[in-house]
């Protein structure tokens, strides 16, 4: 794959945009966790689905739309449905848990209209649910590039916000928090890392490579911090590993990045029983 890369262009979006979305993910999936919210990514990804679907369709019945890119009706849709669950945790703020599935419940409702509605799957709905190497454009990359810059920068300028928001909001509210603005800057963040992986991973996996790096770091880390920094470690190597193995044996990319994280869990959960038992 090394020599491939530098012949083909798509191989090597593909390999930089799985980069960024290895940070990326992770990142953000270490505080999803430790909120417990890690359905979180479920259901923006199948909201985010739905915009996608809608592009399409958009892009197949009218002609001036033919030129755009579903990914960013997708983002728009990912941020709305992000936005909802936020206010829908504030209606039900005794069952807060209750926006989550109540948001991906409507995100599954229309994306299986919008879908039915173009006549089925095509191949480039097909691409955004499973992802698809082929697929990841120089515009992909770019947007890849600008989400994980800004996930970086939003994360390193409201650490300890988020550190306090995550593990005991009352206290972090009492402190003088604006919790509001935290939730709502963290959740969109959240809404377009999801839409900026699905070229990789797609749409039915994005959710595993925010929680699977991050069950494997939280079983051997000794600080959030170290959390943080062996769910990225972990994230990149299912990542680089899985393009890898999927350029060389033919295999879906998506599946291929996510089994690897899996087998990262069972390694390090494994590792830890064996320590255990010396």
């Amino acid at each position: 794959m090394w020599e491939a890369l530098w012949q083909y262009e798509f191989l090597r979006n593909a390999f930089l945009a799985g980069i960024l979305t290895g940070f990326a993910a992770p990142l953000l999936g270490v505080f999803i966790v430790v909120r417990r919210l890690s359905l979180i990514a479920d259901a923006l990804s199948h909201v985010t689905l739905a915009g996608i679907a809608a592009g399409l369709l958009l892009g197949k019945s009218m002609p001036a739309a033919a030129g755009w890119n579903p990914l960013y009706i997708g983002m728009g849709f990912s941020v709305v449905g992000s936005l909802l669950i936020e206010k829908l945790r504030a209606v039900y703020r005794h069952y807060e848990e209750l926006a989550i599935p109540i948001i991906l419940s409507t995100g599954i409702g229309l994306s299986v209209i919008l879908i039915s509605i173009a006549n089925g799957f095509n191949t480039d709905l097909f691409s955004y649910l499973f992802g698809s190497v082929s697929a990841v454009s120089s515009t992909d990359v770019w947007a890849a590039s600008a989400v994980a810059v800004i996930a970086a920068t939003v994360i390193f300028a409201f650490y300890k916000e988020l550190f306090l928001l995550s593990f005991d909001e009352e206290y972090a509210r009492v402190s003088g928090v604006r919790a509001k603005f935290i939730h709502f800057l963290f959740i969109v963040l959240v809404a377009l890392v999801i839409a900026a992986s699905m070229r990789i991973v797609g749409v039915l996996l994005v959710s595993s490579l925010m929680t699977l790096p991050v069950a494997a770091s939280i079983r051997i880390a000794k600080s959030f911090k170290q959390a943080i920094a062996f769910s990225i470690i972990f994230g990149e190597l299912a990542v680089i590993v899985g393009l890898l193995a999927a350029y060389e044996l033919n295999w879906a990319p998506g599946g291929t990045i996510v089994m690897l994280a899996v087998a990262i869990l069972l390694l390090v959960l494994g590792w830890k029983k064996w320590k255990r038992g010396r």
